[in-house]
């Protein structure tokens, strides 16, 4: 976005509460931007006047010109008070003042930002570090002072974690486009920075640690439009209840679902990381590293043991080790010792010195046919380990046409090694697992995404919307069982027929419609659990038994539930026995609209064995999401079963996901269970809400 140049390349800045005392944040942004090497006019703000590092400090914002960015650093009351004044000069406000949202002080963090948007200028904060800017430079922030520049941008919504990752990558050598602190995003969110980012010709890969999205459906949106060049990683805090709990104290943020979070991430081919570790690991590799060409990945070891947990690695993570012997042996066979091992992991044997590792990762850089390269070492007791450095660091140079990893595995030698390889940006690690784990990511995020297609769904909609109005005559957010069908009926799903009936002629008619035998159940919004109190009956075989059934349901419900409205009796049609699923979709606070999809009974009661997607959902991430789900092979087909038909549950939570974002009223909805057969699926039983209208 064109409007946050000045943001991220300001041409003055005025810090508002600078400080004459060392230590003092308003001190250090000062101390920060001068060093920084920042070309533009600096204007320090402190009523006491005087001079701070050699610069005049003004008594008030009004005795400056106007600049494009106002960095406050005064008591929350006081930010408030200035916020107007602060407007009138600047284009944006970073306001690093704590005490806002976080605290509870909900009403002062929107008086200032309303204040600075009458006024045309845009907040960052508050609640934040600061913001570095490899474009300017400017290091404007109150965190470490000397900041690489780089290609990895990072945009964290906790402070002290983002002055902690700018001491932990000048320590890995790790170079910074920016680091962008949001802080409580009462104005400016990740999806401005993000559009920003998206356009910065510096930044290669983003890092963005998040506790919470309000905004999460405007977020997936743009990160979908993200170029192919670069690469979004992302650090979600509150994955365990406990976490989320501590999320909504932290920043005033509101988790939602963890799983729904993960499904969106993958929708929009963001990739989560597990672990701040994981995370930097992840992003300084795909910083420094070409996208491979294929997928055929070759490990160069000096140690068996090691080899094997490499490869053991890349099965969990799925990732391809060539095996084409003749290809393998014709490659390195110049360079294999007698008892070397030309099967991948390639084993040079515990001999190999600085000399041999050249010739077998030169062997392996030049072999077209291998795609990514994972280079190991185990530091043995009389090797040269500088030997070892050199011979990896001037190959990898050299070539640099395809990834290539390493892990030095031993003790304060290898240490040392690997700190070196860093510094020439080369990606090196003491632990075999982080290797593969960072490969793993390196091929994740170069995968093809494939573009959304959709397709218009039939649907009656003018049925659907009398139906949800009539609820809402009757000031219902529940709808009756019937009505839940007649929608999705509405909506294209397989519904076998079904009547509604309020007596035991209308009952026995029904019956003979639809053909026995038949089931019966109460229909009464008072009335969740209907088999519990003696309101359902199945397997009914004929008019007698559709009587005697009528009569018992009416008084098993009266005697139980006394004070529940039966509204009469929901007829159906009797089914075969299939594999039983469930298809959901609820409301989620962050993305909206969600879908669900798991088997039935003990898989999604008791294992919890679900998936979601933010809906709507094109077929091709529907077929991923039902792969997704552990008891997937029992679609597939088990012991002599034949396959069920995924793709009638694929058209179903297509029709689903449309029908719950063209009806924004519908808030919630239980297809449980979806039947699936061999051919066909059929919908049995179904519950849906709808939202409260104000």
């Amino acid at each position: 976005m064109q409007e946050l140049e000045a943001l991220f390349n300001p041409k003055s800045v005025a810090i508002v509460g600078a400080s004459h005392h060392e230590g003092k944040i308003g001190h250090t942004v000062v101390k920060n931007i001068i060093s920084s090497g920042y070309k533009g006019k600096i204007y320090p703000i402190n009523p006491k006047g005087g001079e701070i590092l050699g610069l005049k400090v003004y008594r008030s914002i009004e005795e400056v010109d106007n600049v494009d960015i106002a960095l406050i650093v005064v008591p929350a009351h006081i930010a408030v008070e200035i916020i107007e004044d602060v407007a009138k000069k600047a284009k944006f406000a970073i306001v690093i003042t704590s005490g806002f949202s976080e605290v509870g002080n909900i009403e002062g963090e929107k008086k200032l930002v309303e204040n600075a948007r009458k006024h045309g200028m845009r907040v960052l904060g508050p609640n934040v570090f600061g913001i570095y800017s490899a474009k300017a430079p400017i290091n404007a922030t109150f965190g470490p002072e000397k900041i690489r520049k780089g290609n990895i941008a990072v945009v964290s919504q906790s402070g002290a974690l983002g002055i902690a990752m700018i001491g932990r990558v000048a320590e890995e050598n790790i170079g910074l486009s920016a680091i962008v602190s949001i802080g409580n995003k009462a104005d400016l969110t990740e999806v401005e920075i993000l559009s920003y980012l998206f356009k910065d010709d510096l930044t290669k890969v983003i890092f963005l640690y998040i506790e919470g999205l309000e905004n999460g459906r405007e977020f997936l949106n743009i990160a979908k439009k993200k170029p192919k060049e670069k690469s979004i990683i992302v650090l979600k805090a509150g994955r365990s209840k406990a976490g989320a709990r501590a999320v909504a104290s932290h920043t005033g943020s509101l988790a939602g679902s963890d799983a729904i979070f993960d499904a969106a991430f993958r929708q929009a081919g963001i990739l989560r990381a597990e672990s701040l570790e994981d995370g930097l690991n992840w992003v300084t590799t795909i910083a420094s590293s070409p996208p491979p060409k294929g997928k055929n990945v070759v490990i160069v070891t000096n140690g068996g043991g090691l080899g094997v947990i490499a490869a053991d690695a890349c099965e969990k993570y799925g990732l391809h080790l060539f095996n084409d012997m003749e290809v393998l042996r014709k490659t390195f066979q110049d360079v294999m010792p007698e008892f070397g091992s030309y099967k991948n992991p390639i084993d040079i044997t515990g001999q190999a010195g600085g000399e041999e590792y050249r010739q077998a990762l030169e062997k392996a850089f030049s072999e077209d046919s291998i795609h990514a390269i994972l280079a190991l070492y185990c530091e043995r007791g009389d090797a040269e380990l500088e030997e070892i450095r050199d011979a990896m660091a001037e190959v990898h140079k050299k070539y640099g046409n395809k990834p290539a990893l390493y892990t030095i595995f031993g003790g304060e030698g290898a240490t040392h090694i690997i700190q070196s390889l860093k510094k020439q940006g080369i990606p090196a690690f003491s632990d075999v697992e982080d290797a593969v784990s960072a490969l793993y990511a390196l091929y994740k995020v170069h995968e093809k995404k494939e573009e959304e297609k959709f397709e218009e769904v039939e649907m009656n909609e003018e049925k659907i919307r009398k139906i949800i109005e009539e609820a809402y005559k009757e000031r219902r957010h529940r709808l009756l069982s019937h009505e839940a069908k007649e929608i999705l009926l509405s909506a294209g799903l397989d519904v076998p027929p079904f009547y509604f009936v309020k007596s035991i002629e209308e009952a026995i008619d029904s019956a003979n419609k639809i053909g026995y035998p038949v089931a019966m159940k109460v229909v009464s919004e008072g009335i969740i659990h209907k088999t519990d109190v003696g309101g359902v009956v199945l397997n009914i075989e004929n008019e007698r038994e559709v009587a005697e059934a009528y009569e018992a349901i009416m008084e098993n419900c009266k005697r139980n539930v006394p004070k529940a409205r039966i509204r009469g009796v929901e007829i159906s049609k009797m089914l075969e026995k299939g594999v039983e699923t469930i298809i959901g979709a609820t409301t989620d606070i962050s993305f909206g609209k969600v879908v669900m999809f798991g088997l039935g009974g003990i898989y999604v009661e008791v294992m919890k064995d679900v998936s979601f997607r933010v809906a709507p959902v094109p077929k091709k991430e529907i077929r991923r999401m039902i792969r997704e789900i552990e008891s997937y092979p029992l679609l597939e087909g088990v012991r002599g079963e034949k396959r069920k038909d995924i793709e009638g549950i694929v058209d179903s939570i297509y029709k689903v996901g449309m029908l719950v974002s063209k009806f924004e009223e519908i808030s919630e909805l239980d297809i449980n269970p979806l039947i699936v057969y061999e051919k066909g699926v059929k919908v049995v039983d179904a519950r849906m809400s709808i939202k409260v209208r104000k």
